[in-house]
């Protein structure tokens, strides 16, 4: 994703004080990149945009807490869920009108057809394609066998690889089922490992996931898929 504005890192307050897993122990306290949010309502005028909050603070951004925020504050609930909701800009500014508006659609129009073919499914993959089946193989194991990785980015066509990400997703799902099963912290990162008997993925067992296995070590300094893969740890 690609945002010209800087994601907002001064003033943000964590929600319940609560951090992160380690080794990272992230603090929850930056938003991310900006989100579209679109008011539809006939006690709107049309064409409304707004940019920024009026407060509760002077450093405070619309944010996703802002929708139980602005609910609170309509409603006079009497309490903030957390910190994060209590410093969000709210909306109710937006709702101006003193009656609703008599020109909205009662019937919808027929929506336009994104493309007038069926699908390519023995087409090439695109960019972003390419990067569903990178992500996959990173939830699957598969990220340290260069080779395995390289075959399904350049040889492998959409219909194939779509089977391939929807396994693989499924399969780390299957196995983060069998983590909590057996007693996994769901606070903790769950790395993707190999078993020495076979080729599945598997989840650590309570006992081992205290002391978290490291990520692979990339074979050569060189290669671009080991380095671009030994970033990705799985978490449940």
């Amino acid at each position: 994703f690609y945002d010209h504005v800087p994601t907002p890192v001064d003033g943000v307050p964590n929600p319940d004080g609560l951090l992160g897993p380690p080794p990272y122990n992230f603090e929850f306290n930056r938003l991310g990149v900006r989100v579209p949010t679109f008011f539809i309502s006939p006690w709107i005028e049309p064409g409304t945009v707004i940019h920024g909050p009026n407060g509760p603070y002077p450093i405070s951004q619309y944010e996703h807490s802002s929708i139980p925020a602005t609910v609170k504050k309509i409603f006079n609930l009497k309490d903030f869920l957390t910190k994060r909701d209590s410093w969000a800009g709210t909306f109710e500014s937006v709702i101006t009108r003193d009656s609703p508006r008599q020109d909205c659609p009662k019937t919808l129009s027929i929506p336009v057809k994104l493309r007038s073919t069926v699908a390519k499914e023995n087409a090439q993959l695109s960019e972003f394609q390419t990067e569903l089946v990178i992500m996959a193989a990173g939830l699957k194991g598969d990220y340290k066998n260069e080779d395995l990785v390289h075959k399904l980015c350049k040889e492998t066509c959409v219909a194939d690889a779509s089977k391939y990400v929807t396994n693989a997703f499924d399969q780390f799902l299957e196995e983060a089922r069998k983590a909590r099963e057996r007693g996994c912290d769901e606070n903790k990162i769950i790395y993707c490992v190999d078993d020495d008997d076979d080729d599945h993925v598997v989840i650590p067992s309570p006992s081992q996931s205290e002391v978290p296995h490291a990520a692979p070590e990339p074979k050569t300094q060189t290669s671009f898929f080991n380095k671009l893969f030994s970033c990705f740890v799985c978490h449940d």
